[in-house]
Order: C-alpha cells, then structure tokens, then sequence
C-alpha cells in the first residue's frame, strides 16, 4: 500500500531524483518536475482532490449496509433511470489507503455514468464513518497517522471477505441493480487485494475483478489474494505498477501462473506508471496510464458482466 517507502519513491520520482532500479526518461523528468512543486505544498501520496460533476447523469444516495462486523457506510451512486429500465451491473469499488473521499466519490460516479450501479465502500466503517480523511497528506502528519494505523490494524483478511459477502448481497437487493448480470469489483493500492477477497466471497456473483497498483497480492500466507484466484469464477485485470514490480518482480509470474492453474481470464500488465497513477488526486497520477487502465476495465466489465 502507500507506506513509507511508497512515499519516497513518489518524492523521489516527482523531483526527478534517479532511483536504483530505474532511469527516469526525459518525458517522465519533464512531466516529474513540473508536479514537484504540488508535493513540496502538500506532502503525501494524495493532493486536494478535483471532483467530477455528474451533469445530471448519475443519482446517489449514502448508505448503511448491516455486516457481520457492524454497520459500514458507503456511497451509492448509479444512472438516472431511462435506460435499461433503470437496472444495471453492479459494481463494488475499494478506495485506496486513504479511504472514501472527494476523489472516489468523483471516480465511482464517472463510472456510473458508464452504465453501472456503483457502491463506493468505506473500509474503515469498524472504526469511524467516511471520510477518514480528505487527503492522503493527512496521512503524513503525526495526527494522520495516530489516527489511522489504528483503523488499518482493524481490519483482517477475513474481515474484508466478510464485508464483501455483506456489500454483494445488499447490491443484490436493490432496485437498481440487474440480478440477471454479474458484479464487478474494482480496488485501489490496499483496496487491490480486498477485490480478490470479494470474488472468492461471492464467486457465483463476482464476474470481473480489477486490481490497480494493488498492495501485496502475492504473499507467503495461507490466504494470500493470489491463491483465492481459484476460488473465484472471475476474470481478472491487475495493472502494477512499474515501482511495486521493481520491488516485487516474481510477482507478475506468480499471478499469472495463478490464473492459469485456475483457468481464470486475467491481463496482468506493468505499467510505466508509479504506485498511486490511477488515483485523480495524487501528485503521481498518470493521466495517459490511468485513461488506458480505466478503459480495460470497462473493457473487461462489458465482457464480463
């Protein structure tokens, strides 16, 4: 996820500092310095955040979802009603580290101006409703970090499959939502393994799972995301990121020799890309990578769902 190290990465490659592993090329330096002066204002992975207007097309509500764990809080947001009789596919969305927000609400309702009922989670609901915090340079500070290395703690892996159950059953109990098309699930940095979770959670209902930049989808635990691969009947979209894979090489070949031993559909791909691009508010977005990360996805959900 974006942890210290991530942190320095992103300092580094927005100053244009040359890391070990790689050569900044001079598109990159270009573009780099130009962000460096955002970093130095507001420190973090996250900078302010720019919403997008939904122009009409999208109705939401907020939400309370019951769980085995508690009450968790999310957004839904989906397409006003006049096409397809006002039902859609469904899709789960797991923000990155620094929760629901300005940024993903504005990510989830572009994606349901795409055609999908979209249900924005807050991963933290154990601890305090969204938002947590508003950007990820809260996350820098001391009082940032007080305040959610304790709501990180809280959550387990069998937390989040648990959650994931509940969300898949409440999308499938609203009027919104087309029963008769799969769900889609779609997560961001620390958000990336819980989309895995939600397959093997739901696999009769779970059609396509997206991982972008996602943290430690392979590990040597028993429950390690890469080996819920076959318990799932998903296919699969995993962007990494070009910095997570000079950390993590074997990576890649272990997800895909996961998909493969599954006979599970799944693109895997590194980008040119750091930990973070797909996000709209990070210093380190990548515009050009995270429009053709976003395009595969929907992509995969109209052939998936």
């Amino acid at each position: 996820m974006c942890d210290d190290v991530t942190e320095t990465e992103a300092t580094a490659f927005l100053q244009g500092t040359p890391r070990q592993s790689a050569a900044m090329s001079r598109r990159n330096f270009g573009r780099a310095s130009a962000a460096a002066a955002t970093l130095a204002v507001v420190p973090g992975c996250m900078a302010k955040p720019a919403p997008r207007r939904a122009a009409g097309k999208t109705a939401s509500r907020k939400v309370t979802i019951t769980t085995p764990d508690g009450t968790a809080d999310a957004l839904f947001v989906y397409p006003r009603k006049g096409t397809n009789a006002g039902r859609h596919a469904a899709v789960v969305m797991w923000p990155d580290i620094a929760g629901l927000r300005d940024a993903y609400i504005a990510m989830g309702t572009r994606l349901a101006e795409a055609g999908y009922a979209v249900l924005v989670v807050n991963q933290y609901y154990r601890s305090a409703p969204a938002p947590i915090l508003n950007t990820m340079a809260e996350w820098r500070t001391d009082a940032g970090q007080a305040k959610l290395k304790p709501m990180i703690a809280a959550i387990t892996p069998d937390g989040i499959t648990r959650d994931a159950g509940a969300f898949v059953a409440w999308l499938d109990r609203q009027a919104e939502v087309d029963t008769a098309k799969k769900i889609g699930t779609c997560g961001y940095c620390m958000g990336g393994p819980y989309t895995f979770r939600t397959a093997a959670a739901a696999p009769a209902r779970v059609g396509a799972v997206a991982s972008f930049h996602g943290a430690s989808l392979v590990t040597e635990t028993p429950d390690s995301p890469h080996l819920l691969i076959a318990k799932s009947q998903a296919a699969y979209l995993i962007a990494i990121a070009q910095n997570d894979d000079e950390r993590q090489p074997d990576a890649k070949t272990v997800l895909r020799a996961a998909a493969d031993a599954a006979k599970r559909a799944a693109e895997i791909e590194v980008y040119p890309a750091q930990h973070g691009w797909c996000t709209i508010d990070a210093p380190v977005y990548d515009k050009v990578q995270a429009e053709r990360a976003w395009a595969r996805m929907l992509a995969l959900y109209q052939q998936a769902l």
